[in-house]
């Protein structure tokens, strides 16, 4: 805290100097919670240039002249003319607007302008009153140029006259000090001083006027100031002088007072005012006026000029007049007026509600800022006066209002700021007046409360607890995490990591990952519940903020086992190439145990549960085994018919799900004696069929087999379709055919027995009904011979075929298991084919039965071959009651 007082010369001394000097001095007050406030006041004369430097508010604040830029400092008024500019970069207050004291002030001294300066971060409130020094810049005038007024010749010595006052707005000793008269003979002047100090005058009659002397006169009255230089106005008065009328109106009192509350409604009655005059008739009546009091016209209030009852004539505000002072005249017919004052003192009324204005505030404060940290500056202002002014200013917890300027008041913390318990703020001021009734106002500002890394990441559990079932395929997702930050923003982001440890002598991180987003844990490696039963591992959850904060939890995971293991048998022992017997006595009893088949199944639970069966064995009704121990034991009596060498196969199948099996052969000898075993033993053959793949291998043998088979009835049935098209168009065409068919054309459409390929050439004779065949080796030609007994009309149409190179037919519908190269041609209305076939390197001739019927067709083969030389032949005999070929060798 610090007082300072320093003194600024502003003032001018003479015209020629600068008018830029007055006094100045600064206050310093004491501060509230550490903010610094200060009262600085300053002198200047009124009219100063714009620009005008008013004083270093910087330097007398004991500031650094950048505080002021740096804080933002700005001037807040509650006027709406800124007649002051605060220049922050050189620390000066100048002249914004012209300065007029009149016109601010009036007749009100002393005149100052109050404002305020706020500074922000830190922030701070100055107050700095200039106070305006009047000038003598406004001359005295009279309203009006020109006063007339009448008066009797019988006016006694002494009787007054009161002329206007003149005006001058200036104050103190610029203001009106002295009225002059110019010289005659029958008038004086007089000079008073109202109770505000302002001054008027009176003639004074000096010496009894005579009108028939001097009916008139004209009379000048000087008003001067007492500036320097001194000023002065002229008023010009006519007086005219009447006849007889020696008194004048008196009244009863020389001062009237009267109270009127403010807002009255138009004729309220004030008071009421009498005067009497001793004349009578005419020159006896009185009429009530106001006088001018320095050139301001009464329009607030009437009075009545007969009975003298004032009244309320215009808006009575207390803030703007707190009390009128009214001059009274009373003027009788002959012109004679008496003079009174009424002082009407207006009273307050609770009208105005206080006004709360936000001067600054912080929107957002840091939830870690400490106790009696500013958030808002706040002024409050009532336009009432006394009690109904007097405003209680409040706010809702967690805030406490301090004061430090008047009308001002500061909003600051008194406890600690939690965003997650309160992330927002919405703080509502009220000011109360003391009036009656009170009036009251409300305003609400909202700031949030910024966050801060206060808070760690909090799992939902402490310990997770979850399943995997072996054999998972690595990056299996197994389980996720989850962690909660109660901050916000980028404080409440949360990354999941491993904690480094170690499981079974290797890194946690080789086990399993976690997704430092979403908190997903995938298994890293494939599980094998036979090696390790359980994975403990440990992860990190860690915010964004800064510092960082983190916490901990504790993952199980527990690995379920997975039927992957078939059972192990340990007795018998199966090895290759050798063999495993065991030796049942023919005496042996119903019951009897022959061995006990040993397994075991690396599995657990219901997987490592074993049963056995007996799959195969050499006499079923000789044998069981215990489907729980494996237990081999005979059913019956043994006998002698049962066979000496006995195989047994057992399976062993656990409770899994798809279940596993393992197969155990075992041979069982029936004998007597060891010996007799010995010689017959070494011919039990080791049975190497059976194994873990036979249902895998049957499976596939027969979907192979079904996929072949199905391909081939596909093939077989196409080409039917197609060879069965040809006929049809063969069959009605009536003009001989010669068939081009592309080079190793495979027919695979034979209806018949044959099943090898043949190459063969097909002719038609018109109308033909049946196909006469040509079959051969390749090399060689097969010549077809018809019957000459057969009938019927002979078409001497020579048959040239054309034979694509090795055309293959394998659908032949014979019975002969080779490979024949053929020629088809046909007779009118033949009923058979004609064949002839043939092996190769030799010809082949086909005979028609004698008694087959229908029209001989001689065909014409090449003559290179008839004329060849031919090995024994076959002839191959069509009969028309026969459905078969007779071949002769």
């Amino acid at each position: 805290r610090r007082n300072k007082d320093f003194h600024r010369s502003l003032f001018p001394t003479n015209a020629a100097r600068s008018p830029c000097t007055a006094l100045g001095f600064l206050f310093l007050l004491s501060a509230i919670g550490g903010r610094v406030s200060g009262h600085i006041r300053y002198s200047i004369p009124e009219e100063l240039k714009i620009g005008s430097v008013i004083g270093n508010v910087a330097k007398d604040l004991g500031l650094d002249a950048s505080r002021l830029s740096v804080g933002r400092a700005r001037i807040v008024s509650g006027g709406n003319i800124q007649y002051t500019e605060l220049k922050a970069n050189k620390g000066t207050l100048v002249v914004n607007e012209r300065i007029d004291r009149e016109q601010l002030c009036g007749d009100l001294t002393p005149c100052s302008l109050s404002f305020e300066i706020i500074l922000e971060n830190p922030m701070e409130l100055h107050q700095v009153t200039v106070e305006i020094l009047d000038i003598n810049d406004n001359t005295p005038f009279f309203p009006n140029p020109v006063i007339q007024f009448e008066t009797s010749e019988s006016a006694t010595v002494g009787s007054k006259y009161p002329i206007e006052s003149a005006v001058d707005p200036d104050v103190g000793l610029n203001a009106l000090q002295n009225y002059i008269l110019s010289p005659n003979g029958y008038f004086v002047l007089k000079q008073h001083t109202n109770p505000d100090g302002s001054k008027y005058a009176e003639l004074v009659l000096q010496r009894p006027l005579d009108r028939e002397e001097q009916p008139s006169l004209l009379l000048k009255v000087i008003a001067a100031d007492g500036g320097t230089p001194q000023r002065s106005g002229t008023v010009n008065i006519n007086v005219l002088v009447l006849d007889a009328n020696d008194n004048a109106p008196a009244f009863n009192q020389s001062v009237y007072r009267a109270t009127i509350t403010e807002n009255s409604h138009k004729g309220t009655y004030v008071a009421t005012v009498n005067a009497t005059d001793a004349d009578v008739g005419a020159n006896g009546e009185i009429k009530f006026c106001f006088s001018k009091i320095k050139g301001s016209t009464v329009v607030a209030f009437n009075i009545d000029e007969s009975t003298g009852v004032i009244s309320v004539a215009g808006d009575i505000d207390y803030e703007k007049e707190k009390k009128y002072e009214l001059r009274l005249e009373a003027r009788d017919r002959g012109g004679l007026t008496g003079t009174s004052t009424i002082i009407i003192d207006v009273s307050d009324v609770n009208d105005n509600a206080p006004v709360i204005t936000i001067m600054s505030y912080s929107s957002a404060v840091s939830e870690d800022a400490p106790v009696d940290t500013t958030i808002a500056i706040i002024n409050v202002r009532d336009a009432d006066s006394e009690k109904n002014g007097q405003v209680t200013f409040n706010a809702n917890i967690p805030f406490i209002i301090q004061t430090s300027l008047k009308n001002y008041f500061t909003l600051v913390t008194n406890g600690v700021l939690d965003r997650e318990s309160v992330p927002e703020y919405n703080i509502t001021f009220t000011a109360v007046d003391e009036g009656s009734p009170a009036l009251s106002t409300n305003k609400t500002i909202a700031f949030k409360v910024s966050d801060v890394n206060d808070n760690a990441p909090i799992f939902e559990s402490s310990f997770y607890d979850a399943d995997v079932v072996e054999n998972n395929s690595p990056g299996l997702s197994v389980f996720s995490v989850k962690a909660n930050d109660a901050d916000f923003g980028q404080n409440a982001q949360v990354s999941y990591f491993l904690i480094d440890s170690e499981l079974n002598g290797s890194p946690s991180s080789s086990y399993v990952s976690i997704n430092a987003e979403s908190g997903v844990i995938q298994a890293v490696r494939s599980f094998d519940y036979e090696q390790i039963k359980t994975v403990t591992f440990y992860v990190k959850a860690q915010d964004g903020g800064s510092p960082p904060l983190s916490s901990n939890t504790t993952v199980r995971l527990t690995i379920l086992d997975q039927n992957d293991n078939p059972p192990q048998v340990l007795y018998p022992v199966q090895t290759a190439g050798s063999v495993v017997a065991e030796m049942v006595p023919r005496s042996a009893d119903v019951g009897y145990l022959v061995t006990k088949v040993v397994a075991v199944d690396v599995d657990s639970g219901q997987n490592a549960w074993l049963s056995y069966k007996l799959q195969k064995a050499t006499d079923r009704a000789l044998f069981e085994v215990g489907s729980q121990n494996g237990e081999i034991r005979t059913v019956r009596q043994v006998t002698e018919k049962d066979l000496l060498k006995q195989r047994l196969t057992v399976i062993v199948e656990d409770n899994g799900q798809p279940s596993r099996s393992a197969t155990v052969i075992l041979n069982v000898a029936v004998a007597d004696s060891f010996p007799e075993v010995l010689l017959d033993f070494t011919d039990f053959p080791h049975d190497k069929d059976y194994n873990d793949n036979l249902t895998f291998y049957l499976v596939l043998a027969l979907a192979v087999v079904s996929f072949l088979f199905i391909t081939c009835l596909v093939v077989i049935i196409s080409v039917k379709i197609y060879r069965w098209r040809q006929s049809r168009i063969l069959y009605h065409s009536s003009l001989p055919v010669i068939p081009y068919y592309p080079p190793r054309y495979s027919d695979t459409l034979g209806t018949g027995t044959l099943p090898h390929t043949y190459n063969y050439e097909v002719c038609r004779t018109t109308d033909s009904r049946k196909s006469d065949c040509k079959f051969g080796r390749a090399g060689n030609q097969n010549v077809l011979i018809m019957d000459p007994s057969s009938t019927g009309t002979m078409q001497r149409l020579p048959v040239i075929p054309y034979y694509p190179p090795r055309y293959s037919d394998t659908l032949g519908t014979g019975t002969l298991p080779h490979t024949y190269n053929y020629e088809v041609c046909r007779t009118t209305d033949s009923r058979k084919s004609d064949c002839k076939f043939g092996r190769a390197g030799s010809q082949n001739v086909l005979i028609m039965d004698p008694s087959s019927t229908g029209t001989m067709q001689r065909l014409q083969s090449e003559k290179s071959i008839l004329d060849e030389p031919h090995s024994p032949l076959e002839v191959c005999l069509f009969s028309p009651q026969m459905s078969h070929v007779t071949l002769f060798g």
